[in-house]
Order: C-alpha cells, then structure tokens, then sequence
C-alpha cells in the first residue's frame, strides 16, 4: 500500500493521503485517509474509490438516495483510476459495497407503521404514500437505520383524511 499511495501522491498534489484505520474521504480538508494495514487488492480499490469523491469533488448530500448516486459516481471513478495504474476492480466488490448503501436506503425508507416504501421529504424524515405516516432517521450513514414514527400527528392525519373522504 505504501509504494502505490507514493505513487498516487505524486499524481494527486492537491490532495493530503492521511493513515488511518479506515477509508474516508473529506471534502473539507481535501484529504483522503487510508487503511495502513489494508494488504488485499480491496484495500488498493477503496483507496481509488475515496480519490474518486476527491476528484469528482463530492462535497454533500441532501438526501438518502443523494448519497447513493454519490457511491455509484465514486465508484466509477475508481474503476477508471484502476485503469491508469494496470489494476482491475473486481464488479463483485463494487456491487456488494454499494449493496451496503442500497439495503441501508431500503431499511430508512420503510413505514415502520404498513411496510411501503417512500422517499426522503428532507434530511431526516420520510412519509408513507399508503398510510401517510410521517418518521424520522438519524442524518448518520454509519449506524443502525432507527425510525422514529410519529404515531400522535400519523393518527390526526389519518383522521382528517378519513373525514374528507366521507364528506
């Protein structure tokens, strides 16, 4: 890892290649952090795809499916930088990775009330088509997918729509 990091440095002043204990990206400090004790070729393939958000300049997302179209972009990023430097990312990995993003997105979008799948109205909180329950999700992408329900405004709405309907 370190003679290709060496390598890509010289290639890529603007950014700073920080060690670390994992694979990150930061758009703040144009600096991308690396797992110093990666030895497989999945180590070489997220260190392309954390300068793949350098170079595409990704610096936020404003929704669930945001950040989602952000992995695929990185992604393909990557798989063109393997190019240059004589690697091949192996599809397989890429996809398990963006799997991992797809089945958080899955989880978050879920009414925790009938089970439909609905879409972000903001940041953190998403509405159901079918029962129009309204719940909220934690901006973090790095832990459990909780959905807080709100159960007192799901039941007025409800109510208020039963009432047009019979009207």
């Amino acid at each position: 890892m370190d003679s290709f990091v060496k390598l890509v440095t010289q290639d890529f002043p603007q950014f700073s290649f920080v060690g670390s204990n994992q694979f990150r990206w930061s758009s703040k400090d144009q600096e991308i952090s690396y797992d110093e004790s990666a030895k497989d070729p999945a180590g070489l393939w997220a260190f392309l795809h954390e300068l793949g958000h350098g170079l595409l300049n990704h610096q936020e997302y404003h929704s669930d499916f945001g950040l989602l179209k952000l992995e695929v972009a990185a992604w393909q990023e990557a798989e063109q930088l393997a190019e240059k430097y004589k690697l091949k990312i192996d599809k397989d990995h890429v996809q398990n990775c963006l799997d991992s993003y797809r089945d958080w997105l899955h989880r978050r979008s879920t009414c925790p009330n009938c089970g439909t799948h609905s879409v972000q109205t903001d940041d953190k909180s998403y509405r159901c088509f079918n029962c129009h329950s309204t719940w909220q999700v934690t901006t973090s992408r790095f832990c459990r997918p909780y959905r807080k329900s709100s159960l007192a405004q799901n039941k007025k709405s409800l109510k208020q729509e039963a009432q047009a309907i019979f009207i």
